[in-house]
């Protein structure tokens, strides 16, 4: 496990975006796992920035998300389809047969989950997931629980998640209750993750991950198993280390 704790949010995203950056330089039909939220926001911001200054080619990458609400239109501005859109996809050259989000205004859920994990499979599996954490340790929207589920389904979003996913709703009420997530199956089939984490809401759950521990009740914790993992915090998040 590789710690890098940067000393201002730009150092962040730059050692963010180098790292995708490296990837698709290594191969450039790379299979990539994004997350959502202001956490990779920067990270986004500069690899269009690489697009634009023409160092970097993304016509040949795969994507997938990790997760998206139910019961929202891609088309809602806080769907993540929308997001990525917003912040990625339609200011670089991906194309968009290869960008994988899951659907969570399918007429059948359940199918959308199979179908996710048939693409995912038809892939090769992912080159380099980044992930981020919530405070209470989930990854996607693998919520803390006694037992944690492989492959993509629908997910209940806790009290704690949905409270902290409120900063990007005008009204709390609006927010959905449930998720299609990419299980941690797909995640830990992972060639290589990069974790994100800032803020110092996010200390006490990265002091379990480097501390060694192992529960379902944080699933980021479950990176310990991982061999290959990069980590890269602000100040904040790495105060208790």
């Amino acid at each position: 496990m590789n710690i890098i704790i940067t000393k201002s949010f730009e150092e962040f995203n730059t050692q963010s975006a180098n790292i995708v950056l490296n990837q698709i330089a290594l191969k450039s039909d790379s299979v990539l796992g994004f997350p959502t939220g202001n956490t990779p926001a920067g990270m986004y911001r500069l690899l269009v920035e690489a697009y634009k200054a023409k160092k970097a080619d993304f016509s040949k990458i795969i994507t997938f998300n990790l997760d998206e609400y139910c019961g929202l239109s891609k088309f809602d501005k806080h769907s993540y389809y929308c997001f990525m859109q917003s912040n990625l996809f339609s200011h670089i050259n991906t194309l968009q047969e290869n960008q994988h989000i899951p659907d969570g205004m399918a007429n059948d859920l359940q199918a959308e989950c199979t179908a996710y994990d048939n693409a995912l499979a038809a892939s090769g599996g992912i080159d380099l997931q980044v992930l981020g954490t919530g405070v209470n340790g989930h990854i996607g929207f693998n919520e803390p629980a006694d037992a944690l589920i492989k492959n993509t389904h629908i997910t209940t979003l806790t009290p704690v998640t949905k409270q902290s996913n409120s900063v990007y709703f005008e009204n709390p009420e609006q927010i959905p209750d449930t998720a299609i997530t990419m299980g941690l199956g797909a995640i830990f089939a992972a060639k290589k993750i990069l974790l994100l984490a800032i803020g110092e809401n996010k200390a006490e759950v990265i002091k379990r991950l480097y501390k060694g521990e192992i529960t379902t009740n944080a699933p980021v914790t479950l990176l310990n198993l991982h061999q290959d993992v990069t980590i890269i915090l602000d100040q904040e998040a790495a105060r208790l280390l």
